[in-house]
């Protein structure tokens, strides 16, 4: 609770007080209560403070050599990170990776917000730093990024169900998702509207399969597979939006408010099911 709420509350208290509305035992208690809460935060607060100050005067040389140390080596990969050859710079792109994981995993058992916060520093990196890679030594072809988005996929998928981070292993589908529809958009002319539906429509079926499957054994993977089910079940929509132009928008329409109708309804029908899967 903040001062300002607290000091509110204080107030109305010694409101109550003096126009007698609760006995005077029932309001000295109140008081009493919320003025130990806030001076037992100033304590605490204080004492943080202190340990901070006195971890840094008692500090061994050895560890202001390498807390420096560390620094002076952070800042010289990164000021000369385009002067080193390529697998020098992968290398430490993966060693930096490898350390916010070890970190965010380590920090998980401490504080569970934290940990993930780390972990997804640690795997925006290795997406910026790959695409970044290729960037700076002009490999720009489609193929080469969309490598290196299908393996930071996979890897997003393994680790989020191996260290049970649902939203990790939800985005690894997702990027999936976006280099399939990459592949057809480059190795396809635009489409009919029943070949984007063979396209997409059995992949929903699988991973529809796959939630079932798995739900006896992970009710969270289940989930997910369920999530990215509903939404390659919408996504030849999504693509013949990028794909078709505008004659045919109102099909494009139509088309997708059948499929609303249609996944609807089959929720509904398979609701005590579906339910099972991912409750």
């Amino acid at each position: 609770m903040n001062e300002e709420r607290r000091q509110i509350i204080v107030r109305e208290i010694e409101h109550w007080s003096r126009s007698k509305l609760l006995p005077d035992q029932y309001c000295d208690f109140l008081l009493n209560l919320y003025m130990d809460h806030e001076r037992e935060t100033r304590r605490e607060s204080s004492h943080s403070i202190t340990k901070a100050v006195m971890a840094v005067q008692h500090a061994s040389g050895k560890h202001w050599l390498l807390t420096f140390g560390f620094f002076t080596f952070i800042s010289f990969v990164v000021l000369y990170f385009n002067v080193f050859h390529p697998l020098l710079q992968i290398g430490v792109s993966v060693a930096g990776v490898l350390g916010l994981l070890w970190y965010g995993a380590r920090l998980r058992r401490r504080h569970e917000a934290a940990g993930l916060a780390v972990t997804g520093v640690g795997m925006l990196l290795m997406l910026g730093s790959g695409l970044y890679i290729l960037d700076l030594h002009d490999w720009n072809e489609w193929s080469w990024k969309a490598a290196v988005l299908g393996g930071c996929a996979l890897f997003w998928v393994v680790y989020g169900i191996t260290s049970k981070i649902q939203l990790l292993h939800f985005c690894g589908w997702l990027a999936g998702i976006m280099v399939y529809a990459w592949l057809l958009a480059k190795l396809t002319s635009s489409p009919a509207w029943y070949e984007s539906q063979l396209y997409w429509l059995p992949l929903a079926a699988l991973f529809g399969w796959g939630s079932w499957f798995v739900h006896r054994w992970s009710k969270p993977t289940a989930m997910v597979l369920f999530a990215a089910c509903a939404i390659l079940w919408f996504m030849p929509e999504l693509y013949e939006m990028i794909v078709w132009k505008e004659p045919v928008f109102l099909l494009l329409q139509l088309q997708l408010l059948a499929k609303i109708a249609a996944g609807g309804g089959l929720l509904f029908y398979m609701r005590k099911q579906w339910m099972v899967w991912v409750a």
